[in-house]
């Protein structure tokens, strides 16, 4: 097995090179399409399936409390696991170890899941299960800095983001058969979720990292080392808000679409989660047609702001369509829509947080804290969505806030000096 290359590096052969990244590009679409594909099935359909099943009459609350759990622990587990993975020393270097561990233990808590028949039990296999597959996501993103030069970021973004889009509408999809024999269905899931892990070490063997430096381990060095001076580092912390307010617009729909589709739209439960399949893959779609042009496009022009500002004002425009359209025709064009723009952003997300690390020896650690911004709109949005339910009455509310949040990503970017 070839071992992958630190990056940048000038002693190898051209054309070594690009056959050592093609294939670590392929893994990394691979992996990331095994992660979305267990967070898209379970978040969308599988989770808030079951919830409705323990208690119909409870389920926007209890689904709240769910995932506002996970989310939390979530916020915990993206930097820590980050900051030991960055001082672990094997012999499979600083990733592969977390990879492996995450992988195995997130198919256990998945195939536990199936079986939790109370609230309560449910949400604490919920949370042990995205606490490993989040691990698995922390420690993942680390790769693409630790052996990709700045000018083929964008290339690596786009094909991270392709995984990402592809695990959305596979994940979806086969959610939709798997939730019909929830104990085989949700094996599948996890076996296959192990399965991707496990064959991404095996090939794309990392060098060795027993002889990198490494500082003696102090608790307060340690802890403090989570704190990233927004004096010194200001672009982190726009990219950071940048990230949390469009992530924040995404989560607020997709979070609660199966219920957009039954109590917004109107459609039974049973014609609901069949139609989430199609409207997810629309969305998907729209993804694909730009992510990979527009990542290659940001790598030749050198600029990734334009790109993030064009698509949260793509995605603000968006959510105006089903308070325009309140129909199954208005969500299949929301998703057509928001698509294009959620694909333009994620096209050129991982090269710009790459391009704001404060350091690259810690860089699992500081896009741990990036990552946060991620699972902060899945700790609240929940929360957040139903308090908007029961104040309006309806999910009127809820795209308007989307709206909001959309736009005020657009304008995050504008600060950001230290990348075009």
């Amino acid at each position: 097995m070839a071992r992958l290359e630190r990056s940048p590096v000038s002693t190898v052969a051209p054309g070594i090179r690009v056959v050592r990244q093609t294939r670590l590009l392929t893994w990394l679409f691979l992996l990331n399409a095994a992660i979305l594909t267990v967070y898209a099935g379970f978040i969308v359909i599988l989770v808030p399936d079951q919830v409705a099943a323990i208690d119909e009459e409870n389920k926007v609350a209890n689904l709240a409390i769910v995932m506002t759990a996970s989310s939390i622990a979530t916020i915990i587990i993206h930097p820590l696991v980050g900051a030991l993975s960055d001082r672990t020393r094997s012999r499979l270097g600083r990733r592969a170890p977390w990879i492996i561990i995450g992988g195995a233990t997130g198919a256990l808590f998945t195939v536990l899941l199936a079986g939790a028949t109370s609230i309560w039990v449910l949400c604490l296999y919920w949370v042990l299960m995205m606490l490993c597959v989040n691990s698995v996501a922390t420690v993942g993103s680390a790769v693409v800095p630790d052996h990709f030069v700045k000018e083929r970021l964008g290339v690596a973004s786009a094909v991270v983001a392709l995984g990402i889009f592809v695990g959305m509408g596979a994940g979806v999809a086969l959610a939709g058969i798997a939730v019909h024999s929830i104990g085989i269905g949700y094996a599948a899931f996890g076996v296959g979720f192990m399965i991707v892990c496990l064959l991404f070490v095996v090939f794309n063997r990392d060098f060795s990292s027993r002889d990198m430096e490494r500082e003696p381990f102090s608790w307060r060095s340690f802890l403090a080392s989570f704190w990233v001076d927004p004096k010194r580092f200001p672009d982190f912390w726009w990219v950071f808000a940048g990230r949390f307010f469009l992530i924040l617009a995404y989560q607020s729909v997709q979070s609660y679409l199966l219920y957009i589709l039954r109590d917004y739209v109107g459609l039974s439960n049973s014609e609901s989660t069949a139609m989430s399949t199609p409207i997810t893959a629309v969305m998907l779609v729209g993804a694909l047609l730009t992510t990979y042009f527009v990542g290659r496009l940001s790598d030749r022009t050198g600029r990734r702001k334009a790109f993030v500002f064009l698509a949260s004002v793509i995605m603000a425009v968006s959510l105006v369509i089903p308070l325009l359209a309140p129909s199954v025709g208005g969500m299949f064009a929301l998703a057509a829509v928001f698509g294009v723009g959620y694909g333009i952003y994620m096209s050129v997300d991982t090269a710009l947080m790459n391009e704001v690390l404060p350091a690259a020896d810690q860089a699992a650690k500081d896009l741990g804290i990036l990552n946060i911004a991620t699972a902060l709109p899945q700790a609240f949005t929940p929360a957040l969505v139903g308090v908007l339910i029961l104040l309006s009455g309806g999910y009127t509310a809820v795209f308007v806030a989307g709206i909001v949040f959309a736009v005020l990503g657009a304008l995050t970017v504008i600060p950001i000096r230290s990348v075009r």
